[in-house]
């Protein structure tokens, strides 16, 4: 006999969010070392400017949702969004050393942040 599971949605489910331009060609390895950036980077900014968020999102399983960004405008515009709204994110520019020239813009890093509030900026975007 199964066991019945009843899955209940937190008001309070924090999540980090990346953002990894699609334009660029960059390999797949390439992109989760970017990725790894962005998620490192805006954490660590996280765990300075808003503790309580980020013990909430080490306690709840690290979520981490990645996404596509199209373009650098694309990437552009939903930065502009999050400084708007307060939220706490890193970009992240290529050292250059391999793929790409030095200061390419490759991914967004987003929170970790109640996941209510980022929804509302990238809730439209599709996984990477």
């Amino acid at each position: 006999m199964r066991p019945i599971i009843n899955w209940v949605i937190s008001v309070n489910e924090y999540k980090q969010v990346i953002l990894i331009r699609t334009d660029l060609g960059m390999s797949t390895g390439k992109k989760c070392a970017q990725a790894c950036h962005a998620s490192i980077n805006s954490s660590n900014i996280v765990r300075r400017e808003n503790k309580r968020d980020w013990k909430n999102w080490i306690n709840s399983g690290q979520k981490k949702i990645v996404l596509k960004a199209k373009s650098l405008e694309e990437l552009e515009n939903i930065h502009n969004s999050l400084k708007r709204e307060k939220i706490s994110c890193a970009v992240i520019n290529d050292a250059g050393l391999t793929q790409l020239n030095p200061g390419t813009i490759t991914a967004l890093g987003i929170g970790p942040i109640l996941s209510s509030r980022i929804d509302k900026i990238t809730g439209n975007l599709k996984l990477l």
